[in-house]
């Protein structure tokens, strides 16, 4: 059965496509692939992992032509630091307007 595991950094992409026993599951899979030796830094109990961009389980078996995407952590969603940043901007003109103001 054919299967495809892919990790994805800004400046580096791992893909690596599999032919792998019936009823392997997506961990034994992510070991054959050796991304884990490729990338130390990888903790499948940390890095959420999925099929087609649905989070899936470690333990769910895999399906001929599927790809299991490994998930590294963002720092901030973009949104989130918008919002930091507009609050902070609040926070100096509150202060800024209390200074004049005394």
């Amino acid at each position: 059965m054919h299967v495809s595991v892919v990790y994805a950094l800004p400046d580096e992409q791992f893909i690596e496509e599999l032919d792998v026993p019936e009823a392997s599951t997506i961990e034994q899979v992510i070991q054959m692939s050796q991304v884990l030796v490729k990338f130390p830094e990888l903790d499948l109990a940390v890095n959420k992992v999925g099929v087609f961009a649905k989070l899936t389980k470690l333990d769910a078996q895999v399906a001929a032509g599927e790809r299991i995407e490994i998930y590294r952590a963002v720092p901030r969603k973009p949104r989130d630091a918008h919002a930091s940043d507009d609050k902070k901007e609040r926070i100096r003109a509150k202060k800024e307007r209390n200074k004049t103001a005394e």
